[in-house]
C-alpha cells in the first residue's frame, strides 16, 4: 500500500496544487491530510497566496482521495464548505501491520502522547518542520509543511510505502527517508 501525508496547507493555493499534483503523480491510494488546511491562523500574517475559496474547491475536487485530521485551525465552519469530514482530531490506520496514529500535533505531541504500543508510528504536522525520528521506542513522523515551511526547509510531502517514509520536496526529489 502506497499513502502519501501532507500537512498545512493554511489556504495557500499554489500549495495545495503542487501537493494534488505531487498526489497524481506518486500514484498513492491515499492522501492523508494532517490539518491546516483553509485559514492561516490569528498569530499569522496572511500569506503569499491565500485563497481558501480556491483551496476549498480543490480539495472538494479530490474528496474520494482524502483522509483528514482536524488541525487548531480548523472550524466548524470549514466542516460547512468541505465536502470530506475534518473535524476528527485522530485516526488510526493500520498499515502492513503496524498503527499509524494521525494527528495535527496541537493536542497530541512529544510531551502528551497518546496511549501507544511499542512500534506504533506517530505521524504529525502542526510544527511545519520535516522530521523523521524516534522517540524512545516510538517512530515519529512530520512531513512538514506544503506552503509555510520553516527553520529552511522546503515545501514538502511524505510517502510511505513497503514499510518507508520518504519525505520529499514538491517536485518529488528525496529530502529524507526512515
Amino acid at each position: 500500500m502506497k499513502l502519501m501525508f501532507a500537512s498545512d496547507i493554511h489556504g495557500v493555493l499554489e500549495g495545495c496544487r503542487k501537493m494534488l499534483e505531487a498526489y497524481r503523480r506518486e500514484q498513492a491510494e491515499r492522501l492523508v491530510l494532517l490539518g491546516d488546511l483553509l485559514y492561516h491562523g490569528p498569530r499569522n500574517g496572511v500569506p503569499q497566496g491565500y485563497d481558501p475559496v480556491r483551496v476549498t474547491e480543490l480539495l472538494n475536487g479530490a474528496k474520494e482521495d482524502l483522509l483528514c485530521v482536524r488541525g487548531n485551525c480548523e472550524a466548524e465552519v470549514d466542516q460547512m464548505v468541505l465536502d470530506f469530514p475534518v473535524l476528527s482530531d485522530s485516526t488510526g490506520l493500520m498499515v502492513d501491520g503496524k498503527m499509524l496514529f494521525c494527528t495535527h500535533g496541537h493536542l497530541y505531541h512529544r510531551e502528551k502522547l497518546p496511549p501507544l504500543k511499542k512500534g506504533d508510528i506517530f505521524l504529525y504536522g502542526h510544527t511545519h518542520i520535516l522530521k523523521i525520528e524516534h522517540w524512545g521506542e516510538l517512530l515519529a513522523v512530520n512531513p512538514g509543511s506544503v506552503s509555510l515551511p520553516k527553520e529552511g526547509n522546503p515545501p514538502s510531502y511524505m510517502v510511505y510505502e513497503d514499510g518507508v517514509f520518504t519525505i520529499k520536496d514538491m517536485e518529488g526529489k528525496t529530502i529524507v527517508h526512515s
